[in-house]
């Protein structure tokens, strides 16, 4: 069963389309990266899995269930971009207030977990307002996974952070893949999520433009090989290429220090496949 499914997903606001008809999947224990523009529909999305809109047409299930149900909403957590925790809470009465919004019986045990998880047990007793940005990102994914959701929606988990704070939230969305946890991943940090996510589903203006893996969508722009003449680009070459070039340039007295196949970037296949709308 899938964590999340969208199919032939529509929505309207009078005459503006938001989302055209979307067919998205999300398995178990997989991260997708949710990408597009301002106004592509992300959000919208989003809002009808969580039941806060209702679809025009189409479905949407989490976990089975039709989204918006008390079931499908106990089997998913969330963090939106720009959240705001109360300041004077610390970490431990904050998990406790969401474990009562969200029904769970969890209890010291769970809170206790989830702040080892997210790596935050020697700040239980912290206020909010008194941790650092990434803490408090940290702290936000350890809500989210209040009642041990199988599905999560993340608005833009990495924005704000630095180097190292992105780091350490990359690692634990691995660390919830290895556990079984899907992940639906929305970000405009193209490198992050080519590093984290297992597939991409790229959205422009209501309809998804391109989805699959980034070595899938990505095509072939020649190899480059270092020698002692210089740098060498074999346009037209592709990766089970690469051995004869060397072979040839070893066998006619070059020595070969370094080779690249080439290949699009997630940002040139994004960039392609939004082409002509503005962000």
């Amino acid at each position: 069963m899938a964590a999340f499914r969208a199919q032939g997903l529509a929505k309207r606001y009078g005459n503006v389309t938001a989302l055209g008809g979307v067919d998205l999947e999300v398995g178990e224990g997989e991260l997708v990266g949710l990408l597009g523009p301002n106004g592509a529909g992300k959000s919208t999305l989003v809002k009808i899995a969580c039941g806060l809109v209702r679809a025009s047409a189409g479905s949407a299930e989490v976990a089975g269930a039709p989204a918006g149900s008390a079931t499908a909403r106990a089997s998913l957590g969330y963090l939106a971009e720009l959240f705001r925790f109360p300041g004077w809470y610390n970490a431990d009465e904050l998990l406790a207030l969401h474990q009562r919004l969200a029904g769970s019986e969890g209890g010291a045990d769970e809170r206790a977990e989830l702040l080892d998880l997210v790596g935050l047990s020697e700040a239980k007793t912290r206020k909010v307002e008194d941790m650092s940005k990434g803490m408090q990102q940290r702290l936000g994914i350890a809500q989210s996974l209040v009642g041990k959701p199988r599905l999560l929606f993340l608005d833009e988990p990495t924005s704000a952070l630095d180097p190292v704070g992105r780091r350490t939230v990359r690692s634990l969305l691995e660390e919830l893949r290895r556990r079984g946890v899907s992940v639906l991943l929305n970000s405009h940090l193209l490198s992050e999520v080519e590093l984290v996510c297992d597939r991409v589903v790229i959205l422009s203006k209501g309809l998804v433009v391109a989805a699959g893996r980034t070595e899938e969508l990505a095509r072939p722009r020649g190899v480059e090989v270092d020698t002692d003449e210089g740098t060498k680009l074999f346009e037209s070459a592709r990766r089970e290429d690469a051995p004869k070039i060397v072979a040839d340039l070893v066998g006619a007295g070059q020595n070969v220090y370094g080779v690249r196949v080439l290949e699009t970037t997630l940002e040139e296949i994004y960039l392609e496949a939004v082409e002509g709308e503005t962000s």
